[in-house]
């Protein structure tokens, strides 16, 4: 006899008190009801979600480098090693997002531009705490959130705290790779800057005889997530040139001009330039 189980067995559950399972873990109606365009154009519709979808990976990420930073204060490599892992498809699928508007015709950008008003993404508290975890610190960005107490202090603590790299380096000291102590002991609230003697420790760990180390493997890590940071940035600046040229960004930034400044620079840098003397 067979063990096979009946149809009616393998019927899933189709009745609930209240909302679904699935409601009321995942939030769906929540999460497709914050969706107000401000003008009657079609395509608004893809641009604010496509921002929308953004916030929420820059959540994840931020989630997933706060754990690899924790995890690097307490020498705990391989937690620190599968979050960054993690955030590698994470980081791509986030620049995947731009596809839906990166071949927005002026025309078409302009049909609803005028509904962002002011807002512009640089005053996104949550892209700014992943920009601060990975050390592009600037107190002037707290600014547009004096408004609203608490993303403003949630700010002000990344802000204050060591960054991601800033963790890895103190690692890096702890393994015999000596780091500087102006740059163990640097203000974290001030933006990184590169230093020679960084650039030189990372040298030495490119030069090992073990090719296969973990601090080699940690390395090439955080210079995978760096690129896909520099693909992001890149991303944004061709999106931006092509729906509005050169024209004054949304928000009175700078638009392309501010952004290509920003593709110009590495985050990580010494992983970068300490592959030229290897």
């Amino acid at each position: 006899m067979s063990d096979a189980p009946t149809d009616e067995a393998a019927t899933p559950n189709l009745s609930f008190e209240g909302s679904t399972p699935y409601e009321d873990y995942v939030q769906a109606s929540v999460l497709t009801h914050l969706q107000h365009p401000l003008s009657d154009e079609p395509g608004e519709m893809a641009f604010l979600v496509t921002t929308q979808v953004m916030e929420l990976w820059f959540t994840l990420l931020v989630h997933e480098w706060t754990t690899a930073a924790r995890a690097l204060r307490q020498d705990d490599l391989p937690t620190a090693m599968a979050a960054l892992h993690r955030s590698l498809p994470e980081l791509e699928s986030l620049n995947a997002s731009w596809k839906p508007i990166a071949h927005l015709t002026p025309g078409q950008f302009n049909a609803y531009r005028s509904a962002l008003g002011e807002g512009s993404g640089f005053q996104s508290a949550m892209y700014r705490r992943l920009e601060f975890l990975l050390g592009d610190k600037s107190a002037s960005m707290l600014v547009p959130h004096r408004g609203t107490p608490g993303a403003h202090a949630e700010l002000e603590k990344a802000l204050t705290e060591p960054s991601l790299y800033d963790e890895v380096l103190r690692l890096l000291d702890r393994r015999g790779y000596a780091i500087p102590a102006d740059v163990l002991n640097r203000d974290p609230s001030l933006r990184y800057e590169p230093h020679p003697d960084v650039e030189r420790a990372w040298q030495r760990v490119y030069a090992a005889d073990d090719q296969d180390s973990d601090l080699i493997r940690l390395g090439e890590t955080l210079t995978d997530v760096a690129e896909y940071v520099w693909r992001w940035r890149n991303d944004h600046l061709v999106a931006t040139r092509r729906a509005m040229g050169a024209k004054t960004g949304t928000g009175g930034s700078a638009g392309v001009a501010w952004l290509e400044k920003r593709a110009t620079k590495n985050v990580f840098p010494e992983l970068w330039t300490a592959r030229s003397h290897v």
